[in-house]
C-alpha cells in the first residue's frame, strides 16, 4: 500500500473514533450518577453511624437523671415520715409533762389501810425488817468473835431458863419414880416441842425478811400456826400413842398421855414459834439471834409441866396411884 492510501485510511479512522466516543458518552454520564449516589450514601452512611454512636451516651444521661429524680422523691418521702414522726414524739413529750404536772399539783391521797398479808408493799417496813433484809450481806463481813459475843448472853439467858426443867423434874420425882415408863418419853417431847416450834419459827423468819408479813399480821399468823400445831399434834398423838402400846408394850395409862401431850405441845410450840418472832421486832431487837432458843426453852419448860399434868389427870381417870 502506497503513503497516500495509508493517510486517506486514517483520516476515515478518526471520525469514527469520534463518533464511537459520542455515542458512548450518555451511557457513561447515566452510569455515573448512581455511583455519585452510592458514594454519597456511603459518605452519608458514615456520619449517621457517627451520630448513632453519639446519641447513645445522651440516652444514658436521660436514664440516669429519671433514676435521680426518683431517688430525690424517695428521699422527700422518708423525710416527710422523719418529721412526722418527730411532731408525735414532741406531741407525747408534752403530754406526759402535763399529766406529771397536774399528778403533782393534785393534792395526794393517804393510803387507806388494808391486810398486809394481801398488800404487803403498803406496809411500811420497819428498822428491824430492815435489818432482817440486809443481814445475810453483812453476815458475810462479820467476824466469828463478833456473832459470838453477840448471842452469848442470850444464850446464858435461856441457859439459865432452861434450869427449870431441872427443878420440874426434880418436883416429880416420886411420880417418875412410880410410873418409870413416864421417863422413857420426856426426851421425845423436849425434842418433838423443838422440831415443831423450829419449823413454824423458820417459816415466819422468811416470811418477815421477804417482807411478805408485818406485825399488823401477828394475830392472824398466830392464830394460823396454833390451828396448824394442834392438828399435826393430833395425828401424832394418836400415832405415838397406839405405837407405843402396840409395838413398845407401854402400859394404857403412860400411853394415853403421851397421846393427849402431844396435841397440847405442838400448839404451844406453833403459839410461841410464831408470836417471839414479832415480839422481838416490835421491842427493835433481832429476832434471828433471840428468838430460836427463846422458843426451845419455853417450849420445854411448858412442855414438861403439861407433860406431868396431864399424866396426874390420866392415871386418876385410870385409878393408878401416884
Amino acid at each position: 500500500m502506497s503513503r497516500s492510501s495509508r493517510l486517506l485510511h486514517l483520516l476515515l479512522l478518526l471520525p469514527s473514533s469520534f463518533i464511537i466516543e459520542l455515542q458512548f458518552l450518555p451511557s457513561l454520564k447515566k452510569l455515573e450518577p448512581p455511583l455519585l449516589k452510592c458514594n454519597a450514601s456511603s459518605a452519608n452512611l458514615q456520619p449517621r453511624q457517627r451520630n448513632s454512636i453519639v446519641l447513645m451516651p445522651s440516652k444514658k444521661i436521660q436514664k440516669s437523671a429519671s433514676g435521680t429524680q426518683h431517688d430525690s422523691s424517695a428521699l422527700r418521702e422518708l423525710k416527710e415520715i422523719v418529721a412526722k414522726q418527730a411532731g408525735e414524739i414532741k406531741a407525747l413529750k408534752s403530754a406526759l409533762l402535763d399529766a406529771s404536772k397536774s399528778s403533782s399539783s393534785s393534792p395526794r391521797i393517804p393510803p387507806t389501810p388494808s391486810n398486809s398479808a394481801q398488800h404487803p408493799a403498803s406496809s411500811t417496813p420497819t428498822s428491824t425488817e430492815s435489818k432482817l433484809k440486809s443481814d445475810p450481806i453483812s453476815y458475810l463481813n462479820t467476824p466469828f468473835y463478833t456473832l459470838a459475843l453477840r448471842r452469848v448472853y442470850w444464850l446464858a439467858i435461856f441457859l439459865i431458863s432452861l434450869s427449870l426443867t431441872a427443878i420440874i423434874m426434880n418436883e416429880f420425882e416420886s411420880t417418875l419414880s412410880k410410873q418409870i415408863e413416864l421417863a422413857y418419853f420426856v426426851p421425845l417431847l423436849a425434842g418433838h416441842g423443838g422440831n415443831t416450834g423450829g419449823q413454824t419459827i423458820g417459816s415466819v423468819l422468811s416470811a418477815l425478811s421477804t417482807k411478805s408479813i408485818t406485825t399488823a399480821d401477828a394475830s392472824r399468823i398466830i392464830r394460823k400456826e396454833a390451828s396448824s400445831g394442834l392438828t399435826v399434834g393430833c395425828i401424832l398423838g394418836i400415832a405415838v400413842g397406839w405405837a407405843a402400846y402396840l409395838i413398845g408394850g407401854v402400859s394404857v395409862h403412860v400411853s394415853a398421855v403421851v397421846g393427849c401431850t402431844l396435841p397440847i405441845l405442838s400448839g404451844v410450840a406453833g403459839v410461841l414459834a410464831s408470836g417471839i418472832p414479832f415480839l422481838c421486832v416490835g421491842c427493835g431487837l433481832d429476832p434471828a439471834v433471840i428468838a430460836a432458843p427463846a422458843m426451845t426453852t419455853f417450849v420445854d419448860v411448858s412442855g414438861l409441866l403439861s407433860y406431868f399434868y396431864i399424866a396426874g389427870k390420866v392415871f386418876r381417870w385410870f385409878g393408878v396411884a401416884l
